[in-house]
């Protein structure tokens, strides 16, 4: 009897094990406005990593809607990604838990804008001895929502039908981007609601 494999979605997989990550810390700093500038190797790390996540992630949304986009930085998927996806930029992540809301890709709002945490990620990457501190909870909590964002629009086919399982322990997404609880799969999963 052969099974049929369920598809595999490395990059919802990768995020989930930020996601886990994440929760570990938040046994150890409260995830609190008031500890934002918080900063260490860990939460270092793991702005580190869900910004290269992001840079991959970005790069496959380019290509998926221009098979030939040459896109390779954040101004470059800025200027394709946000003409096919106009409201990620308004898009909410909320961490129900700790009582967050954040909106990591705002600043695409703004002519040229770079998020505040891709500039942090790139000046603890390439100038750790003097910006280390840049690796603090605000920053990465806000690179691994914009990580989760970019992952709901690269798979947003699977999003849309509840089928990225299971959902982030930490990350939600508000109720305009929520069609509700998928309980048909084995997993419970939600069926996100993103603009075609």
């Amino acid at each position: 009897m052969v099974i049929e494999s369920h598809k595999i979605q490395t990059h919802w997989n990768y995020l989930l094990a930020i996601d886990d990550d994440l929760d570990r810390l938040s046994r150890y700093i409260e995830f609190h406005e008031r500890n934002f500038e918080c900063f260490s190797i860990e939460i270092s790390r793991i702005l580190l990593t869900s910004a290269a996540e992001i840079d991959v992630v970005c790069k496959q949304i380019c290509k998926k809607h221009d098979p030939e986009s040459s896109a390779k930085d954040m101004h470059q998927y800025r200027e394709e990604i946000k003409p096919v996806y106009p409201e990620i930029p308004n898009f909410e992540v909320m961490i129900p838990r700790h009582g967050l809301k954040l909106k990591p890709w705002d600043n695409w709002n703004e002519i040229n804008g770079v998020p505040l945490w891709w500039t942090a990620h790139n000046k603890v990457k390439h100038q750790r001895d003097s910006e280390y501190y840049q690796g603090n909870l605000k920053n990465s909590l806000n690179s691994v929502a914009g990580l989760f964002i970019m992952v709901l629009y690269l798979y947003k086919e699977e999003a849309n039908m509840g089928e990225l399982v299971p959902p982030p322990k930490l990350l939600r997404v508000t109720g305009e981007h929520c069609k509700g609880v998928d309980l048909a799969t084995t997993e419970f999963g939600i069926a996100y609601k993103l603009s075609w």
